[in-house]
């Protein structure tokens, strides 16, 4: 395993569970289980919805990791709008099942962190890569630029990212997070040998999506 900074629940989802868990006690006290069971419920669903497990990196050096949870939805070329170049467009789709950290596929340094604002659509579609509200970050490694994008969806409110041009990542550290259900898009060179096919599912930082 990677070391890993933080608990097993993101610290993006404590005051939710805070709130969840306050109420649950609070009707239970007052008003008796049957009408607490609901709100007991609802807890369990949004202690699971921001679990945050450490994950093992592999060791493949040229791999492109998983930055996320979920199933592939699409891995065919497409025109990379960040960086103005065709590429091999993977995506992920998350739903509000899977872990939503975000996490870095490759060592590299970021070139470019550009935040876009939009719709709500639902992010199993296509055009939720270009209609939504999205954050890009452009990393550079080896020559090579790789442009990854947490993408929101139709309850995804609220995108968060903890980076800024010039930081260094590595493979599998923890740089955002997504609330909801969304996507994160990764845009790869066009030499980038696929891994994964649409329908697969993924394990953020686990799962090798391409090699380089």
């Amino acid at each position: 395993m990677s070391t890993y900074p933080h608990p097993l629940l993101a610290r993006e989802g404590w005051p939710f569970i805070a709130l969840a868990l306050i109420a649950a006690i609070v009707v239970h006290a007052m008003a008796g289980a049957g009408w607490a069971a609901p709100l007991w419920l609802a807890l369990l669903f949004v202690v699971q919805f921001f679990r945050d497990p450490p994950r093992a990196v592999p060791a493949q050096p040229n791999a492109v990791l998983a930055p996320a949870d979920g199933r592939i939805v699409k891995v065919d070329r497409a025109r990379d709008p960040y960086t103005e170049r065709d590429t091999l467009l993977i995506s992920v789709f998350m739903n509000v099942f899977n872990v939503h950290s975000n996490r870095s596929p490759v060592d590299g340094t970021v070139e470019r962190v550009e935040y876009q604002g939009g719709k709500f659509i639902n992010a199993d579609l296509d055009k939720a890569s270009t209609e939504n509200e999205r954050n890009a970050l452009v990393l550079r490694l080896n020559g090579e630029r790789i442009t990854v994008v947490q993408v929101a969806g139709l309850i995804a409110r609220r995108i968060l990212c903890y980076v800024k041009a010039g930081d260094r990542l590595a493979r599998g550290q923890r740089y955002g997070f997504i609330r909801f259900g969304s996507r994160v898009d990764v845009y790869l060179p066009l030499s980038a040998r696929p891994k994964v096919a649409v329908g697969d599912k993924v394990a953020a930082t686990s799962t090798i999506l391409a090699e380089l």
